[in-house]
C-alpha cells in the first residue's frame, strides 16, 4: 500500500491511497465466505458453494464491493498512522479507481487536529474581585438561616405579603378545567413567586374562604405555556414568626452556645464562598488570556457538531425538565434566535479551542492523570448528573466514554498549570495566593475541560440511562 498526504487547509487533509490487488485477498476470502453463508444454489451444500460460481450467479462486482467495504477501514486507518495524522470526525472517502485484479485506489478526506504552538504564557495577568465580608452579608446570612426556624399560626385576618396561605387551585383552557389543573390544600408563601404569575395580586386582602379569579400563562403539565383561567381559593392563612436572634436561636439552629459564635461562623463560610468564587473568576480569566495568545484554527465539521450538540443538551436535557421549549426560553431571556445562535457559536468555538490549547498543554508539560484523580472526578460528575457514583460509572464504561473523562482531568491539570504561573490581583491592588485552591476543581475547570466530545459523553451516557 502506498499514501500520500495533501494539507487542504490547516484542519483538513486529503489522503490518496494506492492498494496493490493482492493485498485485498483477506477481505475477498472474507467476501466469498460471507456470501456463501447468505446464498443456496441448487447442486451445492451451504458454505460450499465454489467462488467461480459465486462469480457467475452473482457477479463478480458485488463480491468485489463486499471486500472492499470490509478493507477500506483497515487502509484508512493504516494510512492515518502512516502520516501520524490525528483525525476528528468520519473521513469522506471517494474510490477512484477499482481494477479486478489489479489496484484499488482511493481518497479520504477528514479534518484533522490542527498545530497548536503555544506561546511563553507566564506572564499572563489578570484582576479578580477582592475576598470582602461585610457585615450587611453577615446579617444577611443570620436572617436567611432565622427564615428557614420561622413558624406559622393561624389568623383571622386578610392575607398579606409574606404569609402563608392554604389554597385550592382550579385551572381551565378553553373553558374546560383541565385533569391535570386541579390542585387542593397547596401550602404558598405570598410574594416567593414559587407558583403562577399573578397570584400574589389575586389572593392579597382575602381572607380564609375567600375565591379570586386570574389569567395565567401554565409552567408545566398538559397545556404548558397556554393562558389559562385559574381559580383560587383560600382555605387558611397564617402569618409567619421568626425566632428571636439570640443564643437560644444559635442553640435551635446550629452546633453553637451563642449567637455572636453564629456570626463568626457566618463570616467564616461566606469568606470560603467567595476565595472560591474568586479561584473560579482567575481560572475563567487566565483561560481567556491564554486563548488570546494562542492562534487556533477550528474545523468547521466539528464545529457544527459542537454547535447542534450544545443545542440538542439544551433543548432535550435542561429544558425539558424545566417543562420548558427553546421558543419559550429565549423569550425568558429576552434573547432572539438570531442572539442565540450568535451566542451559542461563540460559546462553541471558544470550547474547541479551549480543548485544542489544553491538551497542547498536556503533552508540552508531560502531565498524566491517576487513578485518584479519575475516581474523584467521576464522582463529581456523577453527582452533577443526579445520578449514582456506580450508575453513572457503569454508563461510562459501557458507552467507552472513560478516554474522555481522561482528557477532561487532564485539561483541568493543564488549566491549573498556567493559573499558577499567572498574575492574578484582586480589585485592591492585592497579590491572590490561589494555592489554598489548587486541588478544587472548579466549575471554570470543569467548562474548560469538556470539550465536544465530553458533551456527547454526557448525551450518551444520559441517553443510556434513560434507556
Amino acid at each position: 500500500m502506498k499514501s500520500a498526504v495533501e494539507t487542504l487547509n490547516p484542519t483538513r487533509v486529503r489522503l490518496t491511497v494506492e492498494v496493490p490487488f493482492e493485498e485485498l485477498k483477506d477481505s475477498l476470502d472474507a467476501a466469498y465466505k460471507k456470501i456463501n453463508q447468505q446464498v443456496t444454489v441448487k447442486g451445492f451444500r451451504k458454505g460450499k458453494i465454489p467462488a467461480r460460481v459465486i462469480d457467475q450467479r452473482f457477479g463478480r462486482g458485488a463480491v468485489l464491493e463486499e471486500a472492499v467495504n470490509d478493507a477500506l477501514p483497515k487502509f484508512y486507518t493504516d494510512a492515518v498512522n502512516e502520516a501520524e495524522l490525528n483525525p476528528l470526525g468520519q473521513p469522506e472517502v471517494d474510490i477512484t479507481e477499482l481494477k479486478d485484479g489489479e489496484t484499488l485506489n482511493f481518497t479520504a478526506e477528514v479534518d484533522v487536529r490542527p498545530t497548536v504552538e503555544i506561546p511563553d504564557y507566564s506572564g499572563i495577568e489578570v484582576e479578580v474581585d477582592a475576598v470582602e465580608v461585610t457585615d450587611e452579608d453577615v446579617e444577611k446570612s443570620v436572617e436567611q438561616l432565622r427564615d428557614r426556624f420561622a413558624s406559622t399560626s393561624p389568623v383571622e385576618r386578610a392575607a398579606a405579603d409574606g404569609d402563608v396561605i392554604t389554597i385550592d387551585l382550579r385551572a381551565k383552557v378553553d373553558g374546560e378545567v383541565l385533569e391535570d389543573g386541579v390542585a387542593d390544600g397547596v401550602s404558598y408563601t405570598i410574594g416567593s413567586g414559587e407558583l403562577l404569575d399573578g397570584i400574589d395580586d389575586a389572593v392579597t386582602g382575602l381572607e380564609a374562604g375567600g375565591e379570586a379569579t386570574f389569567t395565567s400563562e401554565l409552567k408545566g403539565g398538559s397545556a404548558a405555556g397556554k393562558e389559562a383561567e385559574v381559580t383560587v381559593k383560600v382555605t387558611q392563612v397564617a402569618a409567619r414568626e421568626l425566632p428571636e436572634l439570640d443564643d437560644d436561636f444559635a442553640q435551635l439552629a446550629s452546633e453553637f452556645d451563642t449567637l455572636e459564635e453564629l456570626r463568626a461562623d457566618s463570616r467564616k463560610r461566606l469568606a470560603n464562598m467567595k476565595q472560591y468564587d474568586q479561584a473560579t473568576q482567575a481560572q475563567e480569566r487566565v483561560l481567556d488570556k491564554l486563548l488570546e495568545l494562542v492562534e487556533v484554527p477550528v474545523p468547521e465539521k466539528l464545529l457544527e457538531d459542537e454547535i447542534n450538540t450544545r443545542k440538542h443538551n439544551l433543548e432535550h436535557h435542561q429544558l425539558g425538565q424545566m417543562g420548558l421549549d427553546l421558543a419559550k426560553y429565549l423569550e425568558l431571556q429576552g434573547k432572539t434566535a438570531e442572539e442565540f445562535e450568535t451566542e451559542t457559536r461563540e460559546a462553541a468555538v471558544k470550547g474547541i479551542k479551549t480543548q485544542f490549547v489544553l491538551d497542547e498543554l498536556v503533552k508540552q508539560e508531560k502531565l498524566n492523570v491517576s487513578q485518584e484523580e479519575l475516581t474523584e472526578h467521576l464522582m463529581r460528575r456523577a453527582a452533577s448528573s443526579g445520578m449514582s457514583p456506580d450508575q453513572f460509572a457503569q454508563a461510562v464504561v459501557e458507552q467507552g466514554q472513560v478516554p474522555l473523562l481522561v482528557g477532561e482531568v487532564a485539561r483541568g491539570k493543564a488549566l491549573a498549570a498556567v493559573v499558577e504561573k499567572a498574575t492574578v490581583k484582586d480589585t485592591n491592588g492585592e497579590i491572590v495566593d490561589l494555592d489554598d485552591e489548587e486541588d478544587e476543581e472548579t466549575e471554570a475547570t470543569e467548562a474548560a475541560a469538556e470539550s465536544a466530545d465530553a458533551e456527547q459523553a454526557d448525551d450518551k451516557v444520559e441517553e443510556k440511562t434513560e434507556g
